[in-house]
């Protein structure tokens, strides 16, 4: 792992350094608030904007894998 072409860039240690800051719990919330955001979207028959607003939620998810990630394991 000491090959400097595998380092990550500056505006990416910079971001990571950022999002560390939040806990994985953030991340967590935020997906479980889009179900919920798309569930009440459907009951008001705003079936394209659940779809959307349901869209989110592995993203967020996928933010907290990486988040915890970057915290246990650390960055380059």
């Amino acid at each position: 792992m000491n090959n400097p072409a595998l380092k990550e860039g500056e505006m990416t240690r910079k971001i990571e350094n950022e999002t560390a800051k939040l806990p994985s719990k953030f991340y967590l919330c935020l997906g479980i608030s889009a179900m919920i955001g798309a569930a009440v979207l459907k009951c008001c028959k705003r079936n394209h904007d659940a779809l959307f607003v349901g869209q989110w939620v592995a993203p967020f998810l996928l933010f907290g894998i990486y988040n915890k990630i970057v915290k246990t394991e650390g960055h380059d």
